[in-house]
């Protein structure tokens, strides 16, 4: 499929099971991204499944169009995987919004890999993004691998959140590194400002944690910081933001160890209350045993708050040394490295940091790499269905065969509804436009 938009203008649509009114890291990327990318003058259509009763067709900031496909999530968020049940919607999907580059996020996300296949079927260039870090030893890591492997054998190109993530991601799929590219995320800096009402005392130092409260984010490592942390400095509070089946243990430290009046649970908060709970801290604490990249370090850092962090995955990558003090996921060596951000409180300059922060991640910035990126796959030559085949068959003894017939299969699906309801018989979408002034003013919040 060509770019048939005048001046190289490109056609996304947007495709994983995590949007919002559900809130995470990859729902903020796909709408912050899609967002500067409808400023650079580029149509973004996003497509997810229904949330509740939200579904159908629905617009949000700026004209992004969004399809809540009427498939509800089986666990964790992800459609139920069916193979061949979303053809039908993404091939209409794609014909009526004239779409020339189908960009997939999240390798958990069934609706991503299923749309990415379809799209690869129909003989559209495709981007995947890959959010996440894996492992290769235990059960879920190899079946996820596996499923990787045979999205990515045919995608056109790959992006990754940091370097580390593209080595783990080269690893995982197999994919030529010539394929991937790395492309950080990015904060809002206009959300994410230290707070300049209030003066900054030392008297009193609270630490903040903002996470999901599972095993993945380090919550067991947190059980043992804290009270040893609290037993070394008196002055020290913590503010526990998140939920999740971690929160138990939390509690029942704080209780073992008489903590409630040092410890303060919030439970679950909103992304629109992050903010306001950053900046009545002086330390970020992020536990995570396993980050791809972690904007929430970023949101804090925004907001002029020093780092703790284990030096997991991508984290060393993400902030300068003056702004974050790494220690490996070890109780003891977390301790050290809080104690000496302590120490490094009274140099900390909230709004210089902010400044910095600005400068460096920027989502204009991002999304201009991106288009690079669409670029340099709507440049790659189209293969006919042999010529991509041989790509699955090297996928494994079984399972390349496996992949081949799921391929054809589809490709005979698609085949079948060409005839059954022709593309010319699928009316073609106007495209949504604003007011020019209205573009003016978003332009201007953008800058």
């Amino acid at each position: 499929m060509g770019n048939d938009d005048p001046g190289g203008k490109h056609r996304i649509l947007m495709v994983s099971d995590f949007f919002y009114p559900n809130f995470g890291g990859v729902e903020n990327h796909i709408y912050y991204l899609s967002q500067c990318l409808l400023n650079l003058g580029h149509k973004v259509v996003v497509a997810t499944h229904a949330y509740g009763n939200r579904s159908g067709v629905r617009y949000m900031t700026g004209g992004l169009k969004v399809y809540y496909v009427p498939w509800r999530p089986f666990v964790m968020q992800n459609t139920f995987p069916t193979l061949y049940g979303l053809l039908p919607i993404i091939r209409t999907i794609l014909i009526r919004e004239r779409i020339t580059v189908v960009h997939g996020h999240q390798a958990f996300s069934t609706f991503c890999h299923e749309s990415l296949m379809h799209a690869r079927t129909m003989g559209y260039k495709v981007v995947f993004t890959d959010h996440s870090l894996y492992g290769f030893a235990d059960i879920g890591s190899i079946h996820m691998n596996k499923v990787l492997q045979f999205t990515l054998a045919d995608v056109t190109q790959a992006i990754c959140v940091s370097h580390t993530s593209k080595e783990n991601t080269v690893l995982r799929s197999g994919l030529p590194p010539e394929k991937v590219f790395v492309i950080p995320n990015a904060v809002d800096t206009s959300m994410f400002t230290p707070a300049v009402d209030r003066p900054r005392t030392l008297e009193e130092i609270v630490i903040v944690v903002i996470s999901r409260l599972v095993y993945r984010k380090g919550v067991d490592l947190l059980v043992e910081v804290i009270p040893e942390v609290c037993q070394l400095h008196p002055n020290v509070r913590f503010i526990v933001g998140g939920d999740g089946a971690k929160r138990v243990r939390l509690e029942e430290m704080r209780e073992k160890h008489s903590l409630q009046d040092r410890v303060e649970m919030l439970g679950a908060v909103p992304h629109a209350q992050v903010r306001s709970v950053l900046i009545s801290g002086h330390i970020f604490l992020n536990s995570s045993l396993t980050e791809a990249f972690c904007i929430a370090i970023l949101e804090a850092a925004s907001c002029g708050l020093l780092t703790v962090s284990t030096r997991v995955g991508g984290v060393p990558e993400v902030l300068p040394d003056d702004m974050v003090v790494l220690a490996e996921p070890d109780p003891s060596d977390m301790v050290y490295a809080i104690q000496k951000a302590i120490y490094m409180l009274p140099k900390i300059d909230p709004q210089d940091m902010h400044n910095r922060m600005r400068e460096l991640y920027d989502w204009n910035d991002v999304a201009k790499r991106t288009e690079i990126v669409y670029d340099r796959a709507l440049k790659c030559s189209n293969q006919n269905l042999l010529e991509r085949l041989s790509r699955y068959l090297v996928c494994g003894a079984w399972a390349g065969k496996l992949f081949c017939l799921v391929m054809i299969v589809g490709y005979l699906f698609w085949q079948l509804l060409e005839l059954w309801q022709p593309a010319d018989d699928i009316e073609e979408v106007l495209d949504f436009t604003l007011p020019h002034n209205h573009e003016d003013e978003i332009l201007e919040n953008a800058q």
